[in-house]
């Protein structure tokens, strides 16, 4: 790329890849301390293709001119160029990730025809088939799922799935993501429905579970609408709280089992404060069991 300068006025925030109104406060002292290191990236047209920030830096410093480097040739090699610049160098949202991941992707494989192509589909592999994908995956060094791996520090797994939730997932449900109303999980599993379908299967899977989800899905693929309305009926709602002490339960109940097994003693400065929680543990225990007709005996 040649290197030339621009007047800053000149330059064209045009690519939606750019990210703009952030906190240069930093930048700007850099910048007055040891000038401009690395120059802007800019096409033929004086459209920003990297450098966003330091733009945004020089501007509010007030100069009127910035050193740029002057790509050239494809247009599809120059956004590439500003994904691969966002995308390593600034915090995005994760609808963003997995957006530009998916035209990254695109761009690259139709720029390396002959590269390793990434596997976009969201059907279930076979155990021969999973194996065969690992043994393709170990030896790949050139797919965009690979370069883009060692770029970011992502595993090719999340690259994968990220790529998927982009291409697979209707507007609602891109909507709802937006919105915080979906989790990826369980994206991963709405995304295996047909599009004309998704958005009508989103409201039953609002408040349930991932396991309840797949439930629903799984429904869903086998027998339409109709039998994902019928299995979300079917499906008990487990309260939060409820949720939320199976984990924790399980870690206290392994733990006490091998304190017992092992009669490990404890007399060091929080055995009282270990004790009291217990205690505490105890009495919401026999109350719970009091509660929900358990014998305690």
């Amino acid at each position: 790329m040649n290197v030339s300068v621009r007047k800053v006025s000149d330059v064209k925030l045009t690519s939606e890849y750019l990210r703009k109104g952030t906190d240069v406060s930093k930048l700007k002292k850099s910048l007055q301390s040891v000038g401009l290191i690395h120059p802007v990236t800019v096409n033929a047209s004086n459209e920003l293709l990297a450098g966003a920030r330091r733009l945004q830096a020089v501007r509010e410093l007030g100069w009127e001119e910035i050193p740029v480097h002057v790509a050239e040739g494809d247009e599809r090699v120059q956004e590439l160029m500003s994904i691969d610049e966002n995308m390593v160098r600034t915090a995005l949202t994760t609808m963003e990730i997995e957006k530009y991941l998916n035209r990254g992707r695109e761009l690259y494989e139709s720029l390396n025809p002959d590269a390793n192509k990434v596997r976009v589909s969201v059907g279930s592999l076979s155990a021969e088939e999973r194996l065969e994908q690992k043994v393709m995956d170990a030896a790949d060094e050139d797919s965009f799922a690979a370069v883009t791996a060692e770029k970011t520090g992502l595993s090719r797994s999340v690259i994968q799935s990220a790529i998927n939730r982009d291409e697979f997932a209707s507007h609602a449900v891109k909507d709802a993501r937006n919105a915080g109303e979906l989790n990826a999980t369980k994206t991963n599993e709405i995304i295996r429905l047909d599009l004309n379908i998704q958005e009508d299967v989103l409201p039953l899977i609002a408040d349930k579970t991932v396991k309840e989800t797949r439930r629903i899905v799984a429904a869903a693929l086998e027998g339409g609408l109709e039998a994902a309305i019928e299995a979300s009926e079917q499906v008990v709602p487990l309260p939060r709280e409820y949720s939320q002490m199976l984990s924790p339960m399980k870690r206290v109940n392994k733990s006490i089992s091998r304190i017992l097994v092992e009669e490990l003693c404890y007399e060091g400065p929080e055995k009282q404060k270990i004790n009291n929680e217990l205690i505490s543990l105890k009495n919401n225990l026999l109350q719970y069991f009091r509660m929900v007709g358990i014998d305690e005996e």
